[in-house]
Order: C-alpha cells, then structure tokens, then sequence
C-alpha cells in the first residue's frame, strides 16, 4: 500500500480502506480460483493496483464518463480505476467466467456502486457506448482496436484526452504498432513510475 501513497496522495478515507482491502481479499480469492500469478501475489500492489492506475496519471476521466475494461481478468485496471473514480461508470468483461466472479464478489465486498462485471467477450456487446476503453496486456494492439473501436464514441469524457483506446503494455512493440497500421500516443512507464518493474512498460493511447 505504501507504494500507491508514494505516487498518489489525495484519497478519502473510503478509497484508502477500499485500497487496502484488496490486499486480503485478493490472496484469499486466488486460493480458491487463481487470477494473479502466484509468484507476483505478493507484489499486489505495485504489480496490479500501482500499474493499473498510470493510466489516472495520464487520463482524468470526468463524472458520469463510461468505461470499458476489455480482458480485465482478476479486476486491473478496472476495479483500481474505480476506486480511483468513484463517479465514473466501469462495464468490466472477460470471457473467463470464474474471473468475473471474482471481480464480482470483490468489487461488493469494498462497496464499489460504479462497476459492472459480465462474462463476456468485447466483441459480443451490443447496443452499448463508451467514452474509453482500457485494457492491460490482453492483445496485440490491432485486435484491441478492432474489439474497441465499434464500443467507443467520440467526444471528451476527459479535460485531457479525447475518447478513445488506452492500453498498458510491456517489451517492444515496434512490429506489433507497425501491424496494427494505428499511431498511437505513447508514454514511457517508467518515467511516470520510476521503478525497476516499470523500465519496459509503457502506455498506448489511440484517439477514437
């Protein structure tokens, strides 16, 4: 926990206790059903939450905005980001069921009210629009695009960046960024989080 308060330090007490709640409630989910790496649960915190919310660093959702987490798995980015943005809406889909139920029973026992977890695939959904979509490590950056793009609506849900796609990523994606024919924006991780872990991650964003 001591992580997040080095690089973020104006949470309200709700948002403190739901921060540290994740750090029992995630190791006893992943007895029962494994959503995070056993060799990095101990790392919770910089590993998932810390990563997770770089992309607050570079993107301030406004209220009443509404997200999309493609692929979020055990909950990252989705449930740190709506912690973070209590008045923003967050729709988190995986395809793995067991995963949302985790996701689920994680998101009611810290009191979340702004997430929705569905076992899904992006691809699936109709009928619904977002202001962003977000995502970490699920695919290459054209497969992201093709699931989001159809899902994003144009606009400015954000004083900082207009609607779109933005992805955490890792190694070099020189040949994936070239395949995907897009030019994203990029942030160097490592930069805004100067850590170890960071020095090969970055951020991708692509305008809607």
């Amino acid at each position: 926990m001591e992580i997040i308060t080095k690089y973020f330090s104006d949470f309200t007490p709700q948002q403190v206790d739901q921060l540290k709640a994740l750090g029992e409630l995630y190791p006893s989910w992943n007895k029962k059903i494994n959503v995070i790496s056993r060799k990095d649960i101990d790392q919770l915190y910089i590993r998932h939450v810390l990563h997770s919310l770089a992309i607050a660093t570079i993107c301030q959702f406004e209220d009443g905005a509404q997200v999309i987490d493609i692929g979020t798995g055990g909950g990252f980015p989705g449930i740190p980001l709506a912690i973070f943005f209590p008045n923003v809406e967050f729709l988190l889909v995986d395809s793995i069921g067991k995963k949302i139920t985790v996701v689920q029973e994680i998101a009611q026992a810290i009191g979340l009210k702004n997430v929705t977890a569905i076992h899904s695939r992006a691809e699936q959904i109709k009928n619904r629009s977002f202001d962003f979509a977000v995502s970490r490590a699920v695919a290459p950056l054209l497969d992201l695009w093709t699931w989001a793009a159809p899902l994003l609506k144009k606009g400015h849900a954000s004083d900082t960046l207009a609607n779109g796609l933005i992805c955490l990523k890792g190694g070099d994606l020189s040949a994936e960024i070239a395949a995907s024919k897009l030019r994203p924006h990029y942030w160097d991780l490592h930069t805004i989080f100067p850590e170890p872990l960071f020095q090969d991650k970055c951020i991708l964003y692509v305008k809607k």
